[in-house]
């Protein structure tokens, strides 16, 4: 009788830890939500691109703003990811605050050298501000990559 009341008393227990963990990582939804921020913030930065494209810039920048807001809610998470770090730089660089966007860039650069993407919009950041041997650095680094960010930076130095 009481190895049957231990075993009923374990099993409860088994199941309510089981109930209560997947109940309460359901319900903890904030990895969930930053990965929804920085979803969001990548459609809103493509469709701001596409419109760029077409000379709509101030309806482009809107959109890089709004993409910046899901960003930093997202960075609020995760301050680790160069990912995120890339298109706050990115976001930051298209609305015109170019030292913060660098900052977020060079961030990026400590938590993953060889970024593609960092090292591309950071050597475009150096060519918009007039630091060309800064921007040749990053174009070296994406040498090797066999990418399309080398080809696009080493275009953009080029054409200055």
């Amino acid at each position: 009788m009481f190895k049957r009341i231990f075993i009923i008393l374990i099993a409860t227990f088994i199941f309510v830890q089981y109930v209560g963990t997947s109940h309460g990582a359901s319900s903890d939804s904030s990895s969930d939500n930053y990965l929804d921020h920085y979803k969001d913030a990548k459609k809103l930065i493509l469709r701001a691109k596409s419109l760029e494209e077409k000379n709509k810039v101030d309806r482009a920048t809107k959109l890089y703003s709004k993409a910046l807001g899901k960003l930093e809610q997202a960075y609020k998470t995760d301050r680790n990811n160069p990912d995120i770090l890339n298109y706050l730089g990115f976001t930051l660089r298209k609305t015109g605050k170019l030292k913060e966007a660098e900052k977020y860039y060079l961030t990026g650069l400590k938590i993953k050298p060889d970024h593609n993407g960092i090292n591309e919009y950071l050597g475009e950041l150096y060519v918009n501000t007039n630091r060309m041997d800064l921007a040749k650095e990053r174009l070296a680094v994406l040498k090797n990559c066999n990418c399309e960010e080398y080809s696009e930076l080493k275009e953009i130095i080029e054409k200055k």
